[in-house]
């Protein structure tokens, strides 16, 4: 509890003696929402979470959501989410699997953690049954005191029974891994406290057991933005998603008041380094030292150490960095939303006017036009300005085994191929 402590992960805790019971492993659970084939990066922080508990020895139990995402949590959210199907879910449940398997070991023994998914035991009850078993240890009173709740009927979108009946089956949720799977914690982040500390009460009420939550602050960053979101949308874990590029530049941007915690939170580098870097915010904050090793660090954690190579590539590559020992592999990741064309491989070897090349391929609408930004120094050619109108582009000018980067002002880039 002291390291996750001192990381910033704790912000609730529902007994004082939690921390006696952590001196010895425990199994925990965290529950994670399918409502997509991948998770973001607003759900990584439950993740490291989980996995912190599992490199100190306790068993971590990722829970999907089968049967709750048919409903939706209405915790922190304005209105009513759409109902998946059942169809959605499973392949939903395919991605977050092999996402969380990057972070969790699930097959290191005692302390392996264990996937589960609560339509397989929730999917079982009807209707009846529920209520009958789960429902009637609930009160109207009890439920609607909760701030999420209360939030929720406040508003003008208000909550729908199926909405409200959420907190029954995530309770349910923790009575069933406590009766079948020792589980005597659950862990969320500070907006599930009142569907913690719910299951917590039917646990002790119907098994006379003592079980444990815990919840981590809900992060925001230093401009009062939502964490993880950009004006591109969601940060999203899968490449599929969000770029390489895209992934290590959120993170590169981190505010000098926020790379820090982030730092603590979504890392393993040790606490005595991280204030280290610490020192060169404070002192040399124009180096950005310690935006970069958090963009490196959580993109290899997340993507891998060749994607957070490439990414690097990337972001030196479009912030002017001549380009140079790069693979065509790399130069199509990096200009993977560059518009791009094919010229014949034998053109290049006769040598191409620039002028020419600038017109072919749209960058300029005339040779006037292409003669007078060379003149301006605004032409360059993989990131190397050129000011010569009898410039041409050679077998030498190629980047990369094929392919040559035409560059006109900041941020127009043209991939350039050739063939045969």
């Amino acid at each position: 509890m002291t390291t996750l402590s001192e990381r910033g992960f704790v912000s609730q805790k529902s007994d004082a003696e939690l921390e006696n019971k952590l001196e010895k492993s425990v199994t925990l659970y965290a529950g994670f929402d399918p409502t997509a084939d991948s998770l973001h990066i607003g759900n990584l922080l439950q993740i490291m979470l989980l996995s912190q508990f599992q490199r100190h020895g306790h068993r971590p139990l990722p829970l999907v959501g089968g049967a709750t995402a048919m409903i939706g949590d209405p915790s922190g959210k304005n209105e009513e989410r759409n109902l998946l199907e059942p169809e959605t879910i499973e392949k939903n449940l395919i991605g977050i699997k092999a996402q969380l398997q990057q972070f969790l070991d699930f097959d290191c023994g005692e302390n392996s953690a264990v996937l589960v998914n609560n339509a397989d035991w929730i999917g079982k009850f009807s209707f009846i049954e529920f209520l009958r078993d789960v429902g009637k240890h609930f009160r109207i009173g009890e439920m609607m005191g909760k701030d999420s709740v209360r939030k929720r009927l406040n508003s003008e979108a208000g909550m729908s029974f199926t909405e409200f009946s959420y907190q029954l089956l995530q309770s349910y949720d923790f009575l069933h891994l406590s009766r079948e799977m020792d589980c005597v914690m659950q862990v969320g982040g500070d907006d599930q406290w009142g569907n913690i500390t719910a299951g917590i009460d039917l646990v002790r009420k119907l098994d006379s057991r003592a079980v444990y939550g815990m919840t981590s602050p809900l992060i925001t960053t230093a401009t009062g933005q939502k964490f993880g979101k950009t004006e591109a949308g969601t940060v999203w874990l899968s490449s599929a998603k969000t770029s390489h590029y895209d992934f290590y530049q959120y993170w590169i941007r981190s505010d000098d008041r926020d790379v820090i915690k982030l730092l603590k939170f979504f890392t393993y580098l040790p606490l005595d380094q991280i204030a280290e870097l610490g020192k060169l915010v404070a002192h040399e904050p124009e180096k950005r030292q310690a935006q970069k090793v958090l963009a490196r660090e959580v993109t290899s954690l997340v993507r891998g150490a060749e994607a957070a190579e490439l990414a690097e590539k990337a972001s030196a590559v479009l912030f002017g960095e001549a380009i140079s020992g790069l693979t065509d592999s790399d130069l199509n990741n990096i200009f993977s939303d560059v518009p791009s064309s094919t010229m014949a491989g034998d053109r290049l070897a006769a040598g191409i006017d620039l002028l020419d090349a600038l017109c072919e391929t749209k960058m300029c609408n005339s040779r006037g036009e292409a003669k007078k930004l060379i003149k301006a120094g605004g032409v360059y050619i993989n990131n190397n300005r050129t000011t010569g109108l009898d410039q041409k582009l050679t077998p030498e000018s190629l980047a990369s085994e094929t392919m040559v980067v035409l560059r006109c002002g900041k941020k127009k880039y043209h991939l350039l191929k050739f063939e045969g």
